[in-house]
């Protein structure tokens, strides 16, 4: 007579991604974390750069891709989240005219104002929509490259390895990229453009 087993539970909430991915190579179902942990990041990223509608079907490739790959994935780092976006990147570069058509289109975005808004509050809303202007533009003319890195680092917050490891690049070309990316962005605005991006990264 066999004695039943019980199965125990996964505690996937104790596990890292790399522990995630390489139980799911025995357990399909269990790739599913990943997407609960990662999918609403990735989705903001393609979003930011290729508008909701397009990251709504992207983020589904993202995943599906992933899955399919998760047996090369490097399990000697303990979050996919770079990896992920790497895959969602890669896939950009596939629409690479229709970023560019999202940040012309950008470039004409004008916010709503209310009757009761000030002087004032007009205008530090059209200084801010001319800042949101230029760097929307000079984004379109960036190379493909220099613009991975740079979003990657100013919108997504990866570090430089990480985005290195992303872009299966060396962490130096990831400096050279994001000082040359910086250089054109600050002579297209006259100025720093730190704050312009994070001002359009915290406002979509």
């Amino acid at each position: 007579m066999h004695r039943s087993r019980r199965v125990k539970a996964v505690d996937f909430g104790t596990l890292t991604d790399a522990a995630v991915i390489e139980r799911s190579l025995r357990d399909s179902e269990s790739f599913a974390v990943i997407f609960d942990r990662h999918a609403p990041y990735i989705h903001r990223y393609l979003a930011r750069r290729l508008g909701a509608g397009t990251a709504d079907d992207l983020v589904a490739e993202t995943f599906l891709a992933a899955f399919r790959r998760r047996e090369r994935f490097d399990t000697a780092y303990p979050d996919a989240r770079p990896w992920l976006y790497g895959i969602a990147t890669n896939l950009i570069r596939q629409h690479r005219r229709e970023e560019e058509r999202e940040y012309r289109l950008r470039q004409a975005y004008i916010p709503a104002l209310s009757e009761a808004s000030h002087a004032d509050r007009v205008t530090t809303v059209v200084t801010a929509q001319s800042l949101r202007h230029m760097l929307f533009g000079a984004l379109a003319e960036l190379s493909t490259g220099d613009r991975d890195v740079l979003l990657l680092i100013a919108w997504e917050e990866l570090t430089y390895d990480e985005t290195a490891s992303a872009l299966a690049i060396p962490v130096g070309t990831v400096r050279s990229r994001l000082h040359r990316a910086r250089k054109l962005l600050r002579e297209a605005l006259g100025s720093d453009p730190t704050n312009a991006i994070e001002e359009i990264s915290s406002n979509g």
